[in-house]
């Protein structure tokens, strides 16, 4: 265990699992930081908290919590935890107490494209696999984005409408990457959702796999993340 530094928890989003985070995860642990990488079903929030308090618990120390997209919700929730010292926001949703992923997409931007989620037969949701590189990847190889979109994670109606009840931002420090080329959530709703919790921002030209597009800046700003908050 590095003692000067907290561990960087990474925390996926919908639709794919936490593989994607290998490019940070390199760079971090090369830079001597302790990494954990969850591996959460995204099935329902309530579960999802529990489990990231489990790989929070898991660690000695304080930690830092990193999430994308819907890891951002969960991130919101489970960091009111005592032993989590900030939260780095990656091109996520940051909701405050009483507000869901269905609250915050009830009105959509009429400028931005709609993300081309469909629902499967038991209920959960995907991305449709021929749209999935335009909307979630289109600054990745096209290879790679048809892997990830043929190994979609199906996203919980439970993780969509459960509200959160207390939000972690408002008495913790957090930071907030940008994705400028974002087609999944609208970069205008980001660049809100960071000056409401009053995040440190940076922005990156990229899509919304802006941690596998562009895992330097966004390693680059969890780095400063875990000085700014070292023990």
């Amino acid at each position: 265990m590095n003692n000067e530094n907290p561990t960087v928890v990474l925390v996926h989003g919908a639709f794919v699992d936490g593989s994607g985070w290998q490019p940070i995860h390199d760079i971090l642990t090369n830079d001597g930081l302790d990494v954990a990488i969850t591996q959460h079903s995204t099935r329902s929030l309530t579960e999802d908290v529990t489990e990231i308090h489990q790989v929070i618990e898991a660690q000695d120390g304080l930690v830092l919590l990193v999430g994308h997209s819907y890891g951002g919700v969960v991130i919101t929730e489970a960091g009111t935890h005592p032993q989590v010292a900030g939260l780095v926001y990656v091109a996520a949703f940051a909701p405050d107490a009483g507000e869901s992923v269905a609250s915050m997409l009830a009105e959509p931007d009429p400028n931005a494209p709609a993300p081309p989620i469909v629902p499967r037969k038991d209920g959960s949701l995907v991305l449709d696999r021929d749209r999935f590189q335009d909307a979630f990847a289109a600054d990745l190889p096209a290879g790679q984005a048809r892997f990830m979109a043929d190994s979609q994670t199906p996203w919980g109606g439970a993780a969509l409408s459960t509200a959160v009840t207390e939000a972690a931002w408002r008495s913790k420090p957090s930071w907030y990457v940008v994705a400028t080329e974002d087609r999944m959530i609208p970069p205008s709703a980001q660049e809100g959702m960071a000056a409401r919790a009053g995040a440190s921002v940076e922005t990156v030209a990229a899509s919304h796999s802006v941690y596998v597009a562009r895992p330097d800046a966004v390693a680059d700003l969890i780095r400063r993340a875990a000085k700014a908050i070292e023990l």
